[in-house]
């Protein structure tokens, strides 16, 4: 019988010792790492040193004695590879990636279908009758693969329901299809947190309703001026002089029509995250970059190319730039509060 020499292969910052035939080959080597590691062979690639070097499948079927340089102070063996199931679990998560990206797209085409408006006014707002009735959102969507959509939709309906968003509603005519939950996931970065969207002046608004941690709901009063801020870029794309007067107003028109002034609760729950409030204030949030038109998109999300720009903004601004561009404007806008203050 062949007597036998023990082989030493790093792989992740750990050691394995594999028992291989003094007459055994890279082959052998590679089918004991495969049986131990469970890693397959045409996964694995050896880097001997000091030499040969980069080995990789299929490996030749020569002597280990022959080709491994065992009396060098410098011999290791380093094992590049992947487990079968490490990788199983990569194609798992894109597939379930890609259904729920294709679920959300039928959902946004099935609202399209169902809540085409008669007939576009006032630059992309969609109002369907005179009737005050139709100046609502006229489908709510949580997102159904978070946890909890169904308090997600009894905070849309309470949004809906406010009656000072109605009263405002009716007043401009605004008529929209669709409001929709915003995944916070797909919305954050190291430097921000978008807290809504406007697709096409009107089409879909988008709120980001959740904690970053999906272990709570934001603050209440939060949401709603972020949901005003969007109503008003059912007008304005752009955020110009305009924008913010038509902002203001209708902030002070659904302040008039809260329930503390002679309106009336919809819910006696409360979402509240008690820094939410205070971080809008101040400026560790950015409401949205500017109204969004065009393009596809994905409801919860927007898609980007391989430049990295956001599908569906006009102009060709990375995402670093945009943000750039609001970092500054909230600069300067310290600036002129500051000097109005002293």
């Amino acid at each position: 019988m062949d007597s036998t020499m023990d082989v030493t292969v790093h792989h992740h910052g750990a050691a394995h010792s594999f028992h291989v035939s003094t007459s055994g080959t890279l082959q052998d080597l590679s089918a004991a790492i495969e049986a131990d590691l469970n890693i397959p062979s045409e996964n694995q690639k050896l880097l001997i040193a000091p030499k040969p070097g980069m080995q990789k499948a299929p490996f030749p079927p020569t002597q280990l004695k022959n080709i491994l340089p065992l009396d060098s102070p410098k011999f290791k063996i380093t094992l590049l590879g992947t487990p079968a199931q490490a990788i199983a679990d990569l194609h798992e998560q894109a597939a379930s990636t890609k259904r729920r990206q294709d679920a959300r797209a039928e959902a946004l085409a099935a609202a399209r279908r169902t809540n085409k408006p008669s007939r576009p006014s006032r630059g992309g707002i969609h109002t369907l009758s005179d009737s005050n009735s139709n100046y609502t959102f006229h489908r709510l969507l949580p997102l159904s693969y978070l946890p909890n959509p169904e308090r997600s939709l009894d905070f849309l309906k309470r949004l809906r329901d406010d009656p000072g968003i109605r009263a405002s509603m009716a007043k401009h005519r605004f008529s929209v299809p669709l409001l929709t939950e915003m995944n916070p996931a797909e919305h954050t970065t190291s430097e921000s947190r978008t807290l809504g969207l406007n697709r096409n002046r009107g089409e879909t608004i988008e709120l980001r309703l959740r904690t970053d941690a999906y272990d709570g709901y934001r603050d209440y009063r939060t949401i709603r001026k972020t949901l005003c801020h969007e109503l008003a870029h059912c007008v304005f794309g752009e955020h110009d002089r305009d924008f913010w007067n038509l902002t203001a107003q209708i902030e002070r028109e659904v302040d008039a029509g809260d329930w503390k002034s002679g309106g009336h609760r919809v819910s006696e729950q409360e979402f509240y995250n008690p820094d939410d409030w205070e971080s809008a204030q101040n400026g560790e949030d950015i409401i949205d970059e500017r109204g969004w038109t065009g393009g596809e998109f994905v409801l919860g999300g927007l898609r980007e190319d391989d430049a990295g720009r956001r599908a569906g903004a006009t102009g060709s601004e990375s995402r670093r730039e945009i943000m750039a561009r609001a970092a500054e404007e909230r600069m300067k806008k310290e600036k002129r509060d500051d000097a109005s203050r002293s």
